[in-house]
């Protein structure tokens, strides 16, 4: 076999052991390989005779980083591709290759020039739980990556040139807690927001926020940060989002410069990240996280985090990263209530500098509108552009024909088969679990929930209720729902595989469940 078709079949041999997108993505026109043949080896006795040198592949990498992180990842495929190629003889060697190094550097270069600042961008990972994702080249091997949180306090540092063309569009509007809108749904949770604020030497870290999709998680977290910007000017506070830490470890594995990223990220007085869920299935990002929080923690400093659920209940989440967040405080946000909502609706209108809606309409629109906080907001944006367009005064006949796809849209008919679904779905049972006679608490205490939820979210009765569910008569759907109700008001816990979670955190996830 010539030299080109070896190296063709070695390429194809890794790639059938590490995947197509992970060898398009890692290997391929990063890394250079090479096929150094068996060849005779002088003996070193000096006698003339010749020992046999085995066949190697020279694997060249542009820098000693990604030697050391390629060698580590994937050295093993590298070996097994060579073995099944070249002989159960052959060799693996990581090199620098002159040529890969230069180019890299030139990208860098180009990279850091000012004019293309704004076209770099981040890929995305092929790689699922186990890899970072490849990053864009942005950035020069002397300056930080441009992608980073937001930063405030002594040590900033001067502009970047993508932070200059940032500057020229409209700045960032942080939202405050004074804007927050406060009800039953998440009153303790805006509280120890605004504990933190005024008091943050007396706040637990971490504090975790939690809940459904436009419930206020980033309001919260935003407010935080402008809070502390004001009442601390000389303190370090760092607001990111799970994805910019993400992107910005993923920049920093290929250029070497974890130690920038780290310093960015555990020098803070208080760090503030968005969307922890993020992290699910990315592995490497979540060990790298665990090992910041551990930083952030160890210094005495402050975190605040938010997530759509409670820890306990993420289980994509590694352990490490699980037990961490729940060192702290963890409050929930819920979707709002017919009250909140209306106050919503009326604060709303005030920001937007808007007249006063009527007070039937506001009625009917919290009434009728019955999401989270963003499907509030587009009900408001559909019925001022409706009364625009009809050039008609907001009235209720108004805001009924302005919202009536809204509203058609919104209405879902929950069944007893979506209630079954969901409650399997959420708690990883297998179809027929809740029709099943058995009393076993792993399958009583979901089909008492599944029995209350019911009651909650359908309009069935409890004899067909308790039909549906394991053929139970009319008395015992009745006891189930009253004691699910009793576990609510003492806040109890369910067992749930190897650990307890409040009844109120299964009951969010089965009805988060319930509203896909």
């Amino acid at each position: 076999m010539i030299a080109g078709d070896l190296l063709a079949a070695l390429g194809l041999a890794l790639c059938q052991r590490i995947g197509e997108k992970r060898y398009a993505f890692w290997i391929e026109g990063k890394t250079k390989l090479i096929w150094e043949p068996l060849t005779p080896d002088p003996s070193p006795e000096g006698r003339g005779e010749f020992e046999r040198k085995p066949p190697e592949l020279v694997v060249g990498v542009p820098n000693h980083f990604y030697q050391d992180w390629l060698e580590k990842k994937f050295g093993s495929e590298f070996h097994a591709a060579a073995r099944a190629v070249l002989g159960d003889e052959a060799q693996v060697r990581f090199v620098i290759d002159a040529e890969l190094f230069r180019a890299a550097r030139h990208k860098e270069v180009l990279a850091a020039s000012p004019h293309l600042a704004g076209r770099t961008a981040v890929q995305d990972s092929p790689d699922g739980p186990e890899d970072p994702s490849c990053p864009a080249r942005t950035g020069s091997p002397h300056k930080e990556p441009a992608v980073g949180p937001a930063v405030v306090g002594a040590t900033e540092t001067a502009p970047r040139a993508k932070d200059v063309l940032r500057a020229k569009a409209r700045p960032r509007r942080w939202r405050r807690l004074s804007e927050f809108v406060v009800g039953a749904c998440n009153r303790v949770a805006h509280a120890a927001a605004a504990a933190l604020v005024e008091t943050p030497e007396l706040c637990a870290s971490p504090l975790i926020l939690h809940g459904p999709v436009g419930t206020g998680k980033t309001h919260l977290l935003e407010g935080v940060y402008a809070g502390l910007r004001q009442a601390r000017p000389e303190w370090r506070v760092v607001f990111v989002t799970a994805e910019a830490f993400t992107n910005r470890f993923v920049q920093a594995i290929p250029h070497g410069k974890l130690s920038v990223f780290r310093k960015q990220h555990r020098e803070a007085d208080v760090f503030l990240i968005d969307d922890v869920d993020f992290f699910a299935k990315k592995a490497a990002t979540q060990e790298e996280f665990v090992h910041t929080l551990d930083a952030l923690l160890a210094a005495d400093c402050l975190v605040v985090a938010t997530c759509d659920a409670h820890p306990r209940l993420a289980d994509e989440l590694s352990p490490e990263l699980t037990d961490r967040l729940l060192g702290g405080t963890i409050w929930g946000l819920g979707l709002p209530d017919q009250a909140t909502r209306r106050a919503v609706l009326a604060a709303k209108t005030l920001q937007a500098q808007r007249p006063p809606l009527p007070e039937d309409v506001l009625d009917f629109v919290a009434e009728h509108v019955r999401g989270n906080i963003r499907e509030l907001e587009g009900a408001l944006n559909s019925l001022w552009h409706w009364a625009k367009v009809q050039e008609q005064p907001i009235n209720l006949a108004v805001a009924q024909a302005a919202l009536a796809d809204v509203l058609r849209h919104a209405v879902r008919l929950v069944q007893l088969d979506d209630v079954d679904k969901a409650v399997r779905l959420a708690l990883g049972l297998e179809a027929g679990a809740l029709q099943s006679k058995q009393r076993h608490w792993h399958i009583s205490h979901p089909r008492m929930l599944a029995i209350y939820l019911a009651r909650k979210h359908t309009s069935a009765s409890y004899t067909e209720i308790g039909l549906r569910f394991g053929g139970r008569n009319h008395s015992t759907a009745v006891a189930a729902e009253k004691k699910v109700r009793s576990w609510l008001q003492k806040n109890e816990s369910l067992q749930l595989g190897q650990r307890p979670v409040p009844v109120r955190d299964v009951i969010e996830r089965i009805e988060r469940e319930l509203q896909r």
